[in-house]
């Protein structure tokens, strides 16, 4: 649906509802501004537009799964996965395609709330050991920030989404604002005993994510979690943070919002005189009808690429290879999180034991490889974390003809034994040769061009991999779990879902994109806060930080904006 508008002139113009644009719509409508949110995709309303919410396996034809001739129109999509009960929140590939001169795993909702609504939910802080990584390896640029820089905006973010965790006082993970920690089970309590035990610099701890655990939090009537693991489907409850149950409806309660789904921006437009950004240009996605809305600030929170590509489609006599790309470093530097990798095993003595509910967490392991002088590793740099979960399997490890009748129902309402499994998440390095870029002899429906990656793992991450399949085995073997298999799963950019790094801040223009406040060096007036900002890619999951700069940022602009500096 299009929304109809009284005006095309707002204070500020928000691209994208995801993670990024639905904080950025929240805090610059709270602080008074008249804010245009623009959605390419369909307007997706917390609960009534969740369908499969509270669907059981018998509700749904095949169990949920897909029907491989309706899986077939996502061949791109499907490699993360999903089914029947949340194929409608995953782009179908023949209306948004991309190329690859490599293989690489582009995930993507487009609908109002964007990933948010599916997200892995995963919550952590950054610290000076990632920010001061680059400088000090002499990789890619230095961060133009520190972590005190952003400390006060994770505390502002997490007592708003609410972070569910255990404080560990470590100083390369800092704690947040922690609501209390989810349950491990017996199992994994055996392991984390297991790796106190046998190590002294690793720990486990439950993961830490953005569900509500105690209380309630801002937003459309959120509540505690209720431990159906259906978090993809959307959650009735708002337990999770979404901006569909969160930011987006704060930002309307402002009266301050006016937000128009099905609508496709294809560029920037600038002032050459002001050296400015004047507003947007876009196309409905129904209609195909141009319009042009002005605003005295922009924020391009459309993903990392996406965000990018618009960039780089706002071309103009001062911008001839794209908005804010004298530096030439728009669209390289493509950052993700490799993993695809660990251990799994079982173990023996816990078949009196099982766990309540369907808890929407694992465990966390945090780096501890390169952390300090004694955590050296000689054959790469950086670091890896681990997450993983135990649990009891099912009858569906059964051999048919081994049961049936009474016997096969005994057997199905019997636990499994007692399994673990654990992958790696490791940082990838900023590779000015690992890029994006635009095809303009093949055009989208829009017209617009589409999206080329060019991006790969090199020596370093295959180097760390071989390491953290290695250490997930061993820690496992001397917890005493036995049958343990290493897994050398393959997996390909893109598939860690933590795209990033294609405009990237930096203290130099000559060498990149954004300034300190996610600003465009060369138009001040025009942000990017998602993940196209990222200047290094950590090994933990990056949403926290996204929300962070993106809550700096929006604040940063309302007192530049009273100062009349934009």
């Amino acid at each position: 649906m299009s929304v109809e508008l009284n005006t095309n002139t707002f204070d500020a113009i928000v691209v994208g509802t995801g993670i990024s644009g639905g904080w950025a719509a929240k805090e610059l409508c709270e602080n008074g501004l008249k804010t245009l949110v623009l959605e390419r995709g369909r307007m997706v309303k917390h609960v009534q537009d969740y369908p499969t919410m509270n669907l059981d396996p018998w509700d749904l034809p095949n169990a949920g799964e897909t029907p491989a001739k309706i899986k077939a129109k996502y061949p791109k999509q499907s490699r993360w996965g999903f089914d029947e009960t949340t194929r409608h929140f995953f782009n179908d590939d023949s209306v948004y395609d991309y190329a690859e001169a490599k293989r690489f795993d582009w995930i993507r909702g487009t609908q109002v709330g964007g990933r948010s609504l599916i997200w892995g939910k995963q919550t952590y802080r950054w610290s000076d050991l990632d920010f001061e990584a680059n400088a000090k390896d002499g990789i890619g640029v230095d961060w133009p920030i520190r972590y005190k820089d952003i400390e006060p905006w994770y505390a502002h973010v997490e007592k708003h989404i609410g972070v569910s965790g255990e404080a560990l006082g470590l100083p390369h993970l800092p704690d947040s604002v922690f609501l209390k920690p989810m349950e491990l089970n017996c199992v994994e309590e055996h392991f984390k005993k297991g790796i106190s035990e046998n190590y002294d610099d690793r720990v486990l701890t439950i993961g830490r994510v953005a569900h509500i655990t105690e209380g309630t939090k801002p937003g459309a009537g959120r509540i505690s979690c209720q431990y159906r693991n259906r978090c993809k489907r959307g959650c009735p409850y708002g337990a999770y943070f979404s901006s569909n149950s969160s930011t987006i409806p704060m930002a309307e309660a402002t009266g301050n919002m006016t937000i128009r789904p099905d609508s496709i921006v294809s560029e920037v437009l600038y002032d050459k005189d002001k050296k400015r950004a004047t507003g947007v240009r876009i196309i409905d996605a129904n209609t195909k009808e141009v319009m042009e809305f002005r605003s005295k600030i922009v924020f391009l929170c459309a993903s990392s690429m996406a965000s990018t590509a618009i960039l780089m489609q706002s071309k103009s006599e001062a911008f001839p290879n794209g908005m804010g790309n004298a530096s030439g470093e728009l669209g390289h530097n493509i950052m993700d999180h490799q993993l695809g990798g660990g251990a799994n095993g079982k173990i023996d003595g816990y078949d009196d034991k099982y766990y309540k509910g369907r808890r929407p967490n694992g465990f966390y392991i945090p780096r501890f490889r390169n952390v300090n002088n004694s955590s050296k590793k000689l054959d790469f740099i950086r670091g890896y974390g681990y997450q993983g979960s135990a649990g009891r399997s099912d009858f569906s490890t059964l051999i048919p003809e081994y049961a049936y009748g009474k016997e096969l129902k005994e057997v199905m309402f019997k636990p499994g034994e007692w399994r673990i499994n654990l992958g790696g998440f490791g940082e990838v390095l900023p590779y000015h040769e690992n890029q994006m870029y635009l095809n303009y002899d093949k055009l989208d429906k829009y017209g617009l061009p589409t999206i080329v990656f060019d991006a790969e793992f090199k020596e370093n991450e295959k180097r760390m991999k071989k390491d953290w399949i290695e250490q997930a085995q061993e820690m496992l073997e001397n917890a005493g779990f036995k049958e343990v298999r290493a897994n050398h799963r393959e997996s390909y950019m893109g598939g860690g879902i933590h795209e990033m790094g294609t405009a990237r801040m930096g203290r130099d223009p000559k060498t990149s994109v954004l300034n300190k406040y996610n600003q465009l060096h060369e138009v001040p007036n025009v942000y990017v806060t998602d993940g196209a900002c990222m200047t290094s890619a950590g090994c933990q999951n990056p949403s926290l930080t996204y929300m962070a700069l993106t809550a700096r940022a929006a604040n940063h602009a309302v007192v530049e904006l009273k100062k009349m500096n934009l």
